[in-house]
């Protein structure tokens, strides 16, 4: 369900998204202009927005060959060397403690529109990926919590490197937060 409506007075729902390619020469040119249509505006989980911007698959081919892959994107975990490309907006903290707030309806809108990640998600909101994350704070500013009560505090421009690690995103403040992540799927050590 894409959507071209604002958070008031935050970033637009709806990004665009500039793909090059090739044209029939061979010289480079954009080969798609569009928002990416996996942009979702949660209906239960008011000022929450999911993009998924990109995925590649292992040994990914150039040069492109004009398809959105994201539309086939299954999982928003990626297999080993894989990549999803995601924007992400994280309403304040206070949105889950509101009146009125359904948690389980909060959950199954979260799988309808995160699949592959949903699944790994805690009560707490507490998840581990198999991926080496990339995240870079673009608006706001967001707790980073680790375990054993370790948290990091993250403000606009700052950047994390995620490894494996268990975590939550907390927002603390008063307005969303919104970040953009690269997940590249790595293989566990024994």
């Amino acid at each position: 369900m894409a959507s071209d409506t604002s958070i008031p007075g935050e970033v637009p729902v709806a990004l665009r998204r500039v793909v090059t390619g090739h044209d029939t020469s061979g010289a480079s040119t954009v080969a798609l202009d569009s928002p990416p249509p996996r942009s979702d505006a949660y209906r239960h989980i008011p000022g929450m927005v999911s993009r998924l911007v990109w995925s590649t698959e292992p040994a990914q081919a150039i040069p492109f060959d004009g398809t959105d892959p994201t539309s086939s994107v299954s999982s928003f975990v990626p297999t080993v060397s894989g990549t999803r490309f995601l924007v992400v907006t994280f309403p304040p903290d206070s949105v889950f403690f509101a009146p009125g707030f359904d948690g389980h309806a909060a959950v199954a809108e979260n799988f309808a529109i995160s699949p592959g990640l949903a699944e790994l998600f805690e009560a707490d909101g507490m998840h581990a990926t198999p991926t080496i994350d990339y995240g870079i704070v673009l608006e706001g500013e967001i707790w980073l919590e680790l375990d054993e009560g370790r948290a990091e505090l993250l403000r606009k421009h700052d950047v994390v490197v995620q490894n494996g690690t268990r975590h939550a995103w907390r927002n603390r403040s008063d307005r969303p937060t919104t970040l953009a992540f690269v997940l590249i799927g790595a293989r566990r050590s024994e």
